[in-house]
C-alpha cells in the first residue's frame, strides 16, 4: 500500500521556509479520494492498535499540534484521523483568544495545563504558536498581556522562539513526542470554503465575520508562519507543512504521520513480573470457582 513521502513536507531545521515553494494542492502519490480513504482507514486501524500499547506502557505521550488559517479543515482532519482512537486516552484542546484569567499568566501556562499525560494522545487545535503568529500580525494584543517593560519589538519574537524550542526540548526529553503540522491552504481555496460557510445551511454556524477580516491580513500571516516555522523546526520537534487544498489528502497525510511517530517508539505491551503472574493465577483460580 502507498505511503506518504514525509520528506516532501518536513521543514529542514536551520533552512528558511518559503511557503510559495510548497504546493497546497499537492497529493503526493495519491490520485483519488477513494484511494486515499482506503489508506486513511488502514492508518486509523493501525493507530488504534498502537494507541492501545501506548496506554498500556505509559512511558510516552504524543502531542499533535495543528496550526492553520481559517478554512483549512483543522476540525475535520482531527475528527477523521482520530475516529478510531480510544477516547479514554485521547483529548483535543482548542485554543481561542486568551481569557482574562489566562492573560494573568505567561503565554505557555494554558498550554501546559492541557498537555497529555504519559500513555495518552493530546491534540492541540491551535496552540502556543498563536503567540508568535496572531500576536505578531496584531501586536496590539500584546498590551493585554501586561508584559514586563522591554519585552517588545523584534527581540520579543526571537525570545519566544527560543522559549518554545526549550519548552519542546523539555517535553521530548521527558517522553512526549511533539508532532507539529501546519495545514497549508491556498488563498483561493480559503475563499471557496468561506463562501461554503455562508451559502450552505449546515455550515453557516461555522461562519464568523472575523474570518473575512483576518483574510485581509493574509500576506502578514504567511510571513509570520514562515518565520515561526523556520525558527522552531528542530531535529527533536520538526514542522511538517501539509497540503490542505484537498481535505482527503490532508487527513491521509496527518494520519500517516501520527502512525509513523507512534511506530518510531517501538511500542509493546509491558511484561508482567513474577508477582503479577502469581496474582493472575490466584484471580484465575477464584474466577473458575
Amino acid at each position: 500500500m502507498k505511503r506518504t513521502d514525509f520528506a516532501d513536507f518536513i521543514v529542514t531545521p536551520g533552512k528558511r521556509l518559503h511557503l510559495k515553494d510548497r504546493d497546497p494542492a499537492a497529493t503526493g502519490k495519491f490520485t483519488s479520494e477513494a484511494e486515499a480513504e482506503k489508506k486513511t482507514e488502514a492508518d486509523r486501524a493501525e493507530l488504534a492498535r498502537l494507541q492501545d500499547m501506548l496506554m498500556a506502557r505509559e512511558s510516552y505521550a504524543l502531542l499533535v499540534i495543528v496550526q492553520a488559517m481559517d478554512g483549512s479543515a483543522k476540525d475535520g482532519t482531527i475528527r477523521q484521523v482520530m475516529a478510531a482512537a480510544d477516547p479514554q486516552g485521547c483529548r483535543v484542546a482548542q485554543f481561542e483568544q486568551p481569557s482574562k484569567e489566562q492573560l494573568r499568566h505567561d503565554y505557555l501556562w494554558r498550554s501546559v495545563r492541557e498537555l497529555p499525560r504519559r500513555g495518552h494522545i493530546g491534540i492541540f487545535n491551535r496552540s502556543y504558536y498563536e503567540e508568535v503568529i496572531v500576536t505578531r500580525v496584531h501586536p496590539e494584543r500584546l498590551t493585554e498581556q501586561n508584559l514586563p517593560r522591554g519585552n517588545k519589538g523584534a527581540k520579543l519574537w526571537k525570545q519566544r522562539f527560543n522559549e518554545i524550542n526549550n519548552f519542546e526540548r523539555y517535553l521530548v526529553d521527558n517522553g512526549t513526542v511533539v508532532l507539529k503540522c501546519f495545514l497549508h491552504l491556498s488563498k483561493e481555496k480559503q475563499r471557496e470554503r468561506l463562501l461554503e460557510r455562508i451559502t450552505e445551511r449546515e455550515k453557516q454556524w461555522k461562519f464568523s465575520p472575523d474570518d473575512v477580516e483576518e483574510r485581509e491580513w493574509w500576506n502578514d500571516y504567511m510571513r509570520a508562519y514562515e518565520d515561526a516555522i523556520t525558527h522552531t523546526s528542530t531535529s527533536y520537534a520538526p514542522w511538517y507543512v501539509i497540503p490542505a487544498d484537498h481535505r482527503w489528502f490532508t487527513a491521509l497525510a496527518v494520519a500517516d504521520l501520527v502512525v509513523e511517530k507512534l511506530k518510531s517508539l517501538k511500542l509493546s505491551y509491558p511484561r508482567k513480573s513474577k508477582d503479577d503472574e502469581r496474582e493472575f493465577a490466584k484471580a484465575k483460580k477464584r474466577l473458575k470457582g
